[in-house]
């Protein structure tokens, strides 16, 4: 290998690496992927990921060493770009593409606009935070006002992607303005749960996802990258209660206390009805490719029920690892049969499980004594289901072994 093809080569992995990272991919697949990549392309490469540090070091013989250290943001779930990324790289390591057509066609990937536009998006928002509202089982005057809600979210959103400084303060803002206006809405509507609309209308925010992959870092021993973001998403719970309460005690000293009528509760099969909502909201916030989102509709559907029906023999907090269990086989078979990154399917089914909404709410009970919907124990609760995400996506490994490292 000469120097110039050398370079040629560094700088496809190097990007690429960006690239995945920027898409949200987990450190501990993206080094596997990375090493995987540089060794088809007859480079030796040693990487250390995290959320917000990059470091290459590649080399071809000891007369070759290239160290490259970059400072990143850390990524948004990217699953379109993340596919065509894979794509990409299946097509040069099989000799369809060359390396400089793989470079200019992983700019196009890079720059690619959102595919489904800010009306669709706009969509998922409102109909995320009402299918959210559904999942918690409360009525339907909740369920419609979470929506609006997650509407005015998507306008501070938007807002964000053409000012620094709204995104900076993206987070508590949107926990603040979603408290006052919930406050408002009580004088007309006093049936809402303003606790559970605020959360429902801020649910994109929290992080439950983020600590999930957190602690599966922690678990592949990949220490300081699953470090650094579970702290990042419990910074970022942290914003968004303190813009909750923040906004509540500006509400109600606006508007004044309301006197909280109790609604009808939403039936079990009207909840049920939200998963596939949500599922179909999550192809579209997480980007993913219209041909992949049957199969991440489905394993939302997969995942839920299978946490349902664990839950019925096992308890609540153990049914989980039955639903993380079925969708980690579930998504290991997709990425089989479709030769397709495990990520697509498994992030989407995940994200159904994950107890981010009762982190936050444990969180209030904490602070504030207040218990929303009559949830008890939820710390041990919490506790508990994430182990149990994490051991269901270990042995679902072990049951059906990945293929590939995304």
């Amino acid at each position: 290998m000469n120097n110039q093809d050398f370079l040629i080569k560094r700088r496809f992995i190097i990007k690429l690496g960006k690239a995945l990272h920027q898409f949200g991919t987990p450190a501990y697949r993206l080094e596997s992927h990375l090493q995987i990549v540089s060794k088809t392309l007859g480079i030796e490469g040693y990487f250390l990921i995290s959320p917000t540090s990059m470091t290459f070091v590649l080399q071809h013989d000891t007369e070759q060493e290239y160290n490259h250290v970059a400072r990143v943001k850390p990524g948004d779930l990217d699953l379109g770009s993340l596919a065509r990324a894979f794509d990409l790289v299946e097509e040069l390591c099989s000799g369809q593409r060359s390396l400089d057509d793989a470079l200019a066609r992983l700019d196009e990937i890079i720059n690619k606009p959102n595919p489904y536009g800010h009306k669709l998006t706009l969509l998922a928002f409102g109909c995320g935070s009402g299918a959210f509202a559904m999942l918690m089982g409360t009525g339907w005057h909740d369920v419609f006002w979470s929506g609006l809600l997650g509407l005015m979210v998507y306008g501070l959103v938007f807002w964000a992607e053409h000012s620094k400084r709204v995104t900076e303060m993206l987070e508590p803002l949107a926990a603040v303005l979603c408290a006052i206006a919930a406050c408002a809405i009580a004088t007309i509507d006093p049936s809402i749960n303003i606790p559970v609309v605020i959360l429902s209308g801020i649910i994109i925010f929290i992080p439950g996802l983020a600590l999930t992959l957190g602690l599966s870092e922690l678990a592949s021993r990949d220490l300081i990258s699953g470090t650094g973001r579970i702290m990042d998403a419990a910074m970022q719970l942290f914003k968004l209660y303190f813009g909750a309460i923040l906004g509540m005690t500006i509400g109600n000293a606006i508007f004044g206390n309301v006197t909280f009528v109790e609604p009808a509760h939403l039936s079990m099969w009207e909840t049920w009805a939200a998963v596939p909502i949500l599922s179909m909201a999550l192809v579209i916030l997480f980007k993913a490719r219209l041909k992949d989102a049957p199969w991440g509709i489905l394993a939302g559907i997969v995942a839920f029920f299978s946490a349902i029906l664990g839950g019925l023999y096992l308890g609540e907090s153990i049914g989980i690892f039955v639903g993380a269990l079925a969708v980690g086989i579930y998504s290991n078979l997709y990425a089989r049969w479709m030769k397709a990154p495990v990520s697509i399917a498994l992030l989407q089914g995940i994200v159904i499980l994950v107890p981010g909404s009762k982190t936050y709410i444990g969180l209030n009970a904490m602070i504030s004594g207040e218990v929303m919907l009559n949830q008890v124990h939820l710390g041990s609760q919490i506790f508990l289901i994430f182990m149990s995400l994490v051991a269901g996506l270990i042995f679902a490994n072990v049951v059906v072994p990945p293929r590939r490292a995304l």
